[in-house]
């Protein structure tokens, strides 16, 4: 079926480690947080009444790899076979945030071999899965983790963002790679924060630069793009040798890729006189940001990820569907929309730093399982544009 646009949501599944204030470590799992793991049949049953077709969703990767080449996939294989029943494509999430307790965190240097013979046994066990994220946000991972010393190693220095954020793309590269020698016409679906910084003042302006190189890094790596001379000097002086740089020049992965594109109001940010940053809220949006991504790399796009909270959910919805569907009238080859997630959130207004179980009212449906306006706009904007979507240009091809 060619030129299938895909209309997505996700199971939110995040799986960092946090500090408590005792000083004991504790993984925060979405799925358990949000009941995924007792009403999953239920949470797929409403994708698939909301006229859904795709779905982000991956299993939980640090329950799932016990140990090098050693899986437990029970609850894995039950999920996968039921959407599988219920015809709605999977987008595989395989690493959302977080690595088993035996690798330790983003620091490990060995950790994408493993990583990567992981994404090889998963396209093994699931041979007909096309759709893959490999890893998820990149950029946010290695900069919550090593940056912010917010998750997992809780690490906050240039050094250690610069040895995740090698370790993470090469983990990606590598699973893109391995998933290939057993499914050849696999389709990554890269989903990345799509970021901006603006200057507060003039004199913040070379700062606001500075980030606004950084926040490409992830995906120049991943697709072998030359990065600026600055970033170079940057990627020199924190850790990266020369030669693990042209490894990932060399790389030629991005004819199998999809550039996904994730914006949130806090997607973009003031910088500040002393080189902080806040958020800044909607200041270009979702078309100028992304617009500035595909004129780097070029590739097909797809919005991976959007939400806001009640009253302005639904308000928001239609102002990202039609940045979306500009940038496709435009000529950017748009292929796929997501509203992100399918059921609320937990802990999300603190970025899961604390552990607070309070309700982030961010879903198509409610902790109840209730549909909330915007899961009712969705359905209704979802019928409204898919036989139109499919008579148009830029979609994917689906094996079947």
């Amino acid at each position: 079926m060619e030129n299938k646009f895909m209309f997505a949501t996700g199971i939110e599944n995040s799986y960092p480690t946090i500090q408590l204030p005792d000083g004991t470590t504790k993984r925060v799992d979405e799925m358990e947080k949000t009941g995924h793991y007792q009403r999953w049949k239920e949470d797929f049953n409403l994708v698939k009444e909301m006229g859904i077709e795709f779905l982000r969703y991956g299993p939980p990767y640090y329950n799932v790899h016990t140990g090098p080449g050693r899986y437990d996939w029970s609850f894995t294989d039950e999920t996968f076979k039921y959407l599988q029943e219920l015809n709605i494509t999977p987008i595989v999430d395989l690493c959302h945030f977080g690595v088993p307790d035996w690798v330790g965190n983003f620091q490990n240097e060995e950790w994408p071999v493993h990583f990567a013979q992981y994404a090889k046994d998963f396209a093994k066990r699931f041979p007909y899965l096309q759709f893959y994220t490999p890893v998820n946000e990149i950029f946010i991972a290695a900069t919550f983790s090593a940056q912010y010393g917010w998750w997992n190693e809780c690490l906050a220095s240039d050094k250690a963002f610069v040895t995740a954020l090698k370790n993470i793309c090469k983990a990606n590269i590598l699973a893109m790679n391995a998933i290939l020698e057993v499914q050849p016409q696999a389709t990554f679906i890269q989903s990345e924060s799509s970021e901006y910084f603006h200057a507060a003042e003039p004199h913040c302006l070379p700062r606001a630069q500075f980030l606004n190189e950084k926040r490409f890094l992830s995906l120049d790596l991943t697709y072998g793009y030359p990065v600026s001379v600055i970033m170079y000097e940057y990627l020199m002086e924190n850790g990266m040798t020369k030669e693990e740089y042209q490894w990932f020049r060399q790389q030629d992965i991005t004819a199998k890729c999809i550039m996904g594109n994730d914006y949130y109001w806090t997607n973009e940010h003031m910088v500040h006189d002393d080189g902080t940053t806040s958020a800044a809220g909607e200041i270009f949006g979702y078309y100028v940001i992304s617009r500035q991504y595909f004129s780097r790399y070029r590739i097909p796009m797809m919005h991976t990820e959007t939400n806001m909270k009640e009253p302005d959910a639904v308000n928001w919805l239609k102002k990202e569907w039609a940045n979306a569907y500009r940038l496709k009238q435009d000529g950017v080859p748009m292929v796929g929309f997501t509203w992100y997630s399918l059921i609320d959130q937990v802990d999300w207004d603190t970025a899961l730093r604390e552990d607070n179980g309070r309700i982030n009212p961010l879903g198509l449906y409610d902790m109840d399982r209730k549909i909330r306006p915007v899961g009712t706009e969705y359905k209704k904007l979802i019928s409204l544009w898919n036989s139109l979507l499919a008579k148009e240009s830029y979609g994917v091809h689906m094996n079947y």
